[in-house]
């Protein structure tokens, strides 16, 4: 079929079922990839007059297809030239890259220097991200993120948005010179792919080559379906991991080269639990349509299979030996490739092919952003540095991108370079959340103490782009010992959103357990209206200034034992100004970057009667040297004036903040504390999920003046923890034990923040 746009595609109905990706997991990706050739003996010459045309096919298999690579070796030393070329899943990926002009030994190198967790992570480093949306991080989980529509509540479209895999694709495959489009390749090239909402085999023959391989590797559910002329795309093993049929319509070859690399069946004594289930159920009806496909070759034709016995679809660290295992299979076959082997004049030639010169980086001549229908184009441009008259820098324009990505607006953002009336243009393509811009968003927190156990649910309903300038409405509710009510509005002044005000009211509910000589002593029941006026200016991506007027009514009553604090109802307000940068790779598990925070606050004391401020600072700062990390903080509170009101108080207490003591089972007017820890990786999330397994060791001081409780606690207290930690998609985990000076003991189970 054509589209308006005049790429082509084809659509061909699948007669088999659509099997759930089973091994391409996510990750075909980007077969990236690259290797060494290897040098080798002349084979037997064949004369070009006499040259039969020939078809190679490479079927989907995740990282088993790298595999193809040592194939492709194979081929070059022989001399075995290629006609046409189909490929799916991961063969898409390195049919492209090859017909591109990268060969197998640029393919090793590829595959040796990429990062594949970041590849698969989409979110730029935490500091890039826009600052308002770190801040909402911290209590409502990216990863429990759901669309409000009017079909109803609806969730991302796969673990991975495929946000990095695109932009590396477009450099491995030179689109960054130029728009790369399949057909103005060398030689015809086929890439299979299947419609998720009908069923159909989509196979490209024209169109962007990057696009093409993206949507190939699309395995449902853990990578997004890639959106094509009103289509949704997904991986082509579904319906044709091996597309020999497609070969064969793209130059009716008279020999075929099939190379095999699909995962095979498990023993039925090993199909013994629901994971192997599944993936067996998938693998047998993906072999079901590689079957029909090998039916189809004919005598002369070579079909070539490696043994791949320990590469699952997902070992791409194992590249080597999937390239070793291609070459060993291929060599297997040496015999029959030679006949098809030219005479060296004649297959450098050949060669010479797909080996052209890249064209050199274009100078731009304008800069447009295409895509958008809420967002305003310049919340998008002020990331982008690009100006016409520079020369293209996809390495600068990559991390742009990034921070685009980073706002949260966006499914995607890509960019393609096309000559408008002899100009170079660069498109700034946007595709916004398909499930935005209403958003329910949630967060969890759980800790059980061998003091107390606390639970908290929260729920948030946020709107965003409710006007031109990026307005956003939040309001969110809290169940659990510690309970609230709260809204929130956020108007940016000017386009960009350097500058905003931000109106907030609130209710909460808690319990506030107050200890003396390590016993507790009374429990209080504090009930709180809060409201605040804030203008503030985004510094970057850095962080933000805020400068307002704060309002906080308490009602105070003693549940259980003496009222030791204050009771009854006391009013704080006044003057707040905060400052506060995050620099942090990573939300709660970083391994570089500093994060500050300055607090101060010009109030008057209801209850009391008198005016006073209150300083409080806290920097942090992280840094990794190979699997371990350091952790630094230092806290200061203080009062420069007046008497800091209960209302108002720090505390000390808890896990890594005095540990071994209670949570807040120090509370202070005036206090400061530092702590240092080490912690050493020592696992990390599977491919796609952000993350890692830690252990570590705390030590900590801290010392608290003008107490409200623990009040014979003088001079700096000594504390430290052990523990094991990690980023799961419901927030930090931890599971620790702390020990305080004096034999305060505690034993910690943390799920996410309270």
């Amino acid at each position: 079929m054509r589209a308006a746009s005049g790429q082509y595609i084809s659509a061909v109905p699948c007669s088999h079922p659509i099997p759930p990706m089973p091994f391409f997991l996510c990750l075909l990706l980007l077969l990236a990839l690259a290797a060494p050739a290897a040098a080798a003996a002349p084979a037997p010459a064949q004369p070009a007059a006499a040259r039969p045309r020939i078809g190679l096919v490479l079927g989907g298999g995740g990282a088993r297809g790298t595999a193809h690579i040592g194939v492709l070796e194979v081929l070059e030393r022989l001399r075995v030239p290629v006609d046409c070329v189909a490929g799916t899943s991961m063969g898409g990926l390195v049919a492209g890259a090859w017909a591109s002009g990268v060969g197998p030994e640029q393919m090793r190198a590829r595959l040796a220097a990429v990062d594949w967790r970041d590849l698969f992570d989409d979110n730029p480093s935490h500091a890039e991200t826009d600052y308002r949306e770190r801040r909402l991080a911290q209590s409502y989980y990216p990863g429990l993120e759901f669309g409000l529509t009017n079909e109803g509540i609806r969730a991302a479209h796969g673990v991975v948005g495929g946000q990095k895999i695109k932009l590396f694709f477009n450099t491995l495959v030179g689109a960054d010179r130029g728009e790369r489009t399949i057909e103005s390749l060398p030689l015809p090239v086929a890439i299979v792919a299947t419609d998720i909402g009908t069923g159909e085999k989509v196979v490209f023959r024209r169109g962007e080559l990057s696009t093409a391989m993206r949507a190939s590797m699309s395995v449902p559910a853990l990578l997004s379906p890639v959106p094509y002329q009103g289509r949704y795309l997904v991986d082509g093993g579904l319906v044709d991991n091996l597309p020999i049929d497609e070969v064969m319509a793209a130059c009716k070859p008279d020999v075929v080269i099939a190379v095999d690399v699909g995962t095979p069946l498990a023993r039925p004594e090993d199909v013994n639990t629901l994971g192997a289930i599944t993936g067996q159920t998938i693998g047998v009806l993906t072999e079901q349509n590689a079957e029909h496909s090998r039916a189809m070759l004919k005598p002369g034709d070579i079909f070539i299979q490696p043994a791949l016995p320990d590469i699952t679809a997902a070992d791409f660290n194992k590249f080597r030996a999937g390239a070793e295992s291609g070459r060993l299979a291929a060599e297997a076959q040496a015999s029959a490739l030679s006949r098809h082997s030219l005479a060296p004049a004649e297959y450098a030639a050949w060669a010479a092919t797909l080996k052209s010169q890249p064209p050199p980086r274009p100078r731009v001549d304008a800069v447009e952003i295409v895509g958008l229908k809420r967002i305003n184009p310049a919340f998008v441009m002020r990331h982008i540095r690009t100006r016409p008259g520079d020369p293209f820098d996809a390495a600068r324009l990559e991390r742009d991108l990034a921070r685009v990505y980073g706002d949260g607006d966006v499914e995607n953002v890509d960019y393609n370079l096309v000559r408008v009336d002899g100009r170079t243009v660069l498109r700034i393509l946007v595709t916004e959340k398909s499930w935005g811009p209403d958003y329910l968003r949630s967060g969890v927190f759980v800790e059980a103490t061998d003091k107390e156990t606390q639970f908290a649910l929260r729920v948030a309903y946020h709107r965003k782009w409710l006007n031109a300038l990026g307005a956003e409405w939040l309001s969110g509710v809290q169940l659990g010992e510690r309970s609230s009510l709260s809204t929130q509005f956020y108007q940016p002044l000017d386009a960009r959103q350097t500058w905003f005000v931000e109106p907030a009211a609130g209710f909460s509910r808690d319990r506030l357990n107050v200890y003396q000589d390590d016993n507790r002593i009374a429990e209080y029941l504090i009930r709180q209206k809060r409201a605040a006026f804030n203008v503030g200016a985004n510094i970057g991506v850095l962080g933000a200034l805020r400068l307002g007027w704060l309002y906080r009514h308490f009602d105070s009553t003693v549940e259980t034992g003496l009222p030791r604090l204050p009771t009854g109802r006391t009013t704080l307000k006044g003057w707040q100004a905060v400052l506060e940068f995050d620099q942090f790779n990573r939300p709660f598990f970083p391994t570089a970057g500093w994060y500050g925070r300055v607090d101060y606050v010009d109030a008057k004391d209801g209850a009391n009667g008198g005016n006073y401020a209150r300083l409080s600072a806290d920097l942090r700062g992280a840094r990794a040297w190979g699997p371990y990390v350091i952790n630094a903080r230092a806290v200061y509170l203080g009062s420069p004036r007046g008497r800091v009101p209960l209302g108002d108080a720090g505390s000390l207490g808890g896990f890594l903040q005095l540990s071994g003591y209670a949570r807040d089972q120090i509370l202070a007017g005036d206090l400061r504390f530092a702590s240092i820890r080490g912690e050493k990786v020592i696992g990390r999330m599977p491919l796609g999920l952000r993350g890692d397994l830690r252990v570590g060791v705390s030590l900590e001081a801290g010392k608290a003046r003008d107490r409200f409780s623990e009040t014979k606690l003088d001079g700096w207290q000594q504390a430290g923890a052990l523990y094991l930690g990690g980023e799961t998609p419901l927030g930090p985990l931890y599971l620790g034990a702390g020990l305080a000076k004096g034999g305060h003991r505690s034993l910690y189970l943390f799920l996410g923040l309270p």
